[in-house]
């Protein structure tokens, strides 16, 4: 026997280490999302073009935060919305499907994460079994019994980072909906403040009719005593009837449109609309000045950005997974057992089998497949970095939007309000004039008419100013500052 074979295991033991340290050198370097750029050229501006905000330092490092302030809504000061805002989280539906993906994404990284684990398995069997003699064209008349109890482990060695990039993947998929699951029910929030809002506006205009039919009632009752009294003509009469049934039309125009919004807002909290009803105020919640935000607070705020950069996380990860598959998998299987004819001695010494061995297997001719498998990935890395970069820009927009959007509104309301005041003031003058008898009807109604249009449009402005607040403040992930 030669002498060095006795040390030659060890020898082997001791540089498997050093081999398998050495092939772990050739792993594929996964790169991370935060090195993806918002725009291909230059920053991030520093500021909204119709904000005055001054702008802060965007992260260097790290994923971008999509947890988004609880009760935002509360901004608007309103307990009604506030108890609806708390029904919503709990019956919205599709905050329900967001979520049951969600819970499906994280089994997914579950499984991921046990695929890098050894695997143990256990088998039982028994048989009985004849073969042929060899000596005649009959089988052996006496078949032998074979009891078999066995455990078999196997390990896949992850030396090119194949497991672990696919689990970086799955960790990078679960992030992402983590993040869509924030996207939704910051819109179903936000859809839900909208709706509200309008029905409230629905509720204010059906109150600014009510009182205005009290008062055309008022006038078509003075102008037939008028008529009838032979101080003013019959089409005085009838047009105060004509201004009277117009504004009984459009109350039930805003009445019809309130049990629309009524019923949305019931399907909003996962309910039938038979099944809902919500008491009436009349009362709009106060407009508030819109909050200043910059856009690299944005990037990190909105959940919907944090899902595009999850998802190039998840991108560059199957890169990774494509590049290893370029490279053999090494297999690390051992087994033990036992086998006997007779189940009585089964588990005994003389029983006992084992096995230990390592397997290495790589695809010598695949046609191309793993190049193409590589291409996707990349196009796929690609796609998803665009995607992020268009949607960033999109939030600039709508930000940009809604900040204008505010502004412009603040002016009108002040001239809405001016041309309020003045429309009064000459109904007024005009009333009095009817009654000294030196104007006709018509003057009366268009004098009314003009006040009802501005007290109308003052109530829509009001409607339209909550409601660019409430986009805004989706737009920023429901902050406020």
């Amino acid at each position: 026997m030669p002498r060095f074979k006795p040390f030659k295991p060890v020898l082997v033991a001791a540089l498997l280490p050093v081999l398998l340290s050495a092939c772990a050198g050739l792993k594929p370097v996964v790169k991370s999302p935060d090195s993806v750029s918002p725009f291909q050229l230059g920053e991030v501006p520093a500021s909204f073009k119709n904000s005055n905000a001054t702008a802060s330092q965007p992260r260097a490092s790290g994923a971008p935060s999509f947890e988004i302030t609880a009760q935002w809504w509360r901004v608007f000061q309103d307990e009604t919305l506030n108890t609806l805002q708390s029904q919503l989280l709990v019956g919205n539906q599709t905050i329900q499907v967001s979520q049951a993906q969600l819970a499906q994404v994280s089994a997914a990284l579950s499984a991921s994460e046990r695929a890098s684990r050894p695997t143990l398995n256990a088998s039982a069997g028994s048989s009985r079994s004849a073969s042929p003699s060899g000596t005649t064209s009959s089988f052996a008349i006496n078949p032998s019994n074979n009891q078999s109890l066995n455990l078999q482990g196997s390990w896949e060695i992850d030396l090119w980072g194949r497991l672990s990039s696919a689990n970086l993947a799955a960790q990078q998929n679960q992030q992402a909906s983590a993040a869509d699951l924030a996207a939704v029910r910051l819109s179903a929030q936000a859809a839900l403040n909208q709706t509200y809002f309008a029905l409230r506006t629905s509720e204010a205009q059906m109150a600014l009719l009510t009182r205005s039919i009290a008062q055309y009632e008022r006038a078509l009752a003075l102008t037939r005593i008028r008529f009838e009294g032979g101080v003013s003509p019959k089409s005085d009469t009838l047009q105060a009837q004509i201004q009277l049934n117009n504004a009984q039309s459009q109350w039930q125009t805003y009445a019809q449109q309130r049990r629309q919004q009524e019923h949305a807002i019931a399907v909003l909290l996962g309910l039938a609309p038979s099944a809902f009803s919500l008491p009436e105020t009349g009362v709009l919640p106060a407009v508030l000045a819109a909050p200043s935000a910059v856009p690299s607070d944005l990037l990190s705020r909105r959940p919907d950005l944090a899902a595009a950069r999850h998802k190039i996380g998840a991108a560059l990860a199957q890169q990774g997974v494509a590049q290893a598959a370029f490279f053999p998998s090494i297999v690390l299987s051992a087994s033990t057992g036992f086998r006997n004819s007779s189940l009585a001695n089964l588990i005994s010494a003389p029983s006992l089998l084992w096995s230990l061995g390592a397997s290495v297997a790589q695809s010598l001719l695949d046609s191309g497949q793993r190049q193409q498998a590589k291409e996707q990935a990349a196009a796929s890395v690609d796609a998803n970095t665009a995607a992020y970069r268009q949607q960033v820009l999109v939030a600039l927009q709508e930000v940009e939007d809604q900040l204008s959007l505010s502004q412009s509104l603040t002016s009108e309301a002040q001239l809405q309000n001016q041309s309020l005041t003045l429309a009064e003031q000459n109904a007024v003058i005009v009333a009095e004039q009817y009654k000294a008898g030196t104007v006709n009807y018509l003057n009366v109604t268009t004098s009314n008419i003009t006040v009802l249009n501005a007290q109308s449009n003052a109530l829509t402005i009001q409607s339209r100013q909550l409601a660019a607040l409430n986009a805004l403040l989706k737009n920023v992930a429901g902050r406020w500052e």
